[in-house]
């Protein structure tokens, strides 16, 4: 399988900073990606909106959010599983709801990037935990389709 280096040219948001990999060093990330807030965490609407980015083959930590969370994929194709759970492909289109609490994880495919729009509810109910990486092990057990 061969790994797609380049980013999409078709790019809904801004990338925005890398917030990974090489660069701004982040401990809740495997790999580079980027992040372009697009709705900041307001007391209006506490509903933050962040266009995510991932290369190749990136994935954030297993986490949680108090609120929820609600992924909309722009591009490419990735994966996103609950805990217990089966991993899921996403693309482009597609949208992943995780209930409020609920242990997951997210990140594009090892063959292409991936971009999503991370929306937040309930930011007033309090921040993200992130917890442990999903291992090397962990994600190259994954059936690829």
């Amino acid at each position: 399988m061969e790994t797609v280096k380049k980013l999409p040219e078709r790019v809904i948001f801004p990338r925005g900073a890398r917030i990974a990999g090489v660069g701004i060093a982040n401990d809740h990330f495997t790999g580079t990606a980027w992040l372009q807030m697009l709705a900041p965490d307001d007391t209006t609407f506490h509903c933050p909106v962040g266009n995510v980015t991932f290369e190749p083959g990136a994935r954030n930590n297993w986490h949680k959010h108090p609120g929820g969370q609600i992924l909309l994929v722009t591009s490419g194709k990735g994966y996103s599983q609950e805990e217990g759970g089966h991993v899921q492909v996403i693309r482009e289109g597609d949208v992943v709801r995780v209930l409020p609490g609920v242990k997951h994880w997210h990140g594009a495919a090892p063959d292409s990037w991936m971009s999503h729009l991370a929306v937040m509810p309930n930011s007033d109910r309090g921040d993200a935990t992130w917890l442990e990486p999903v291992t090397d092990a962990e994600y190259q057990a994954i059936p690829y389709p």
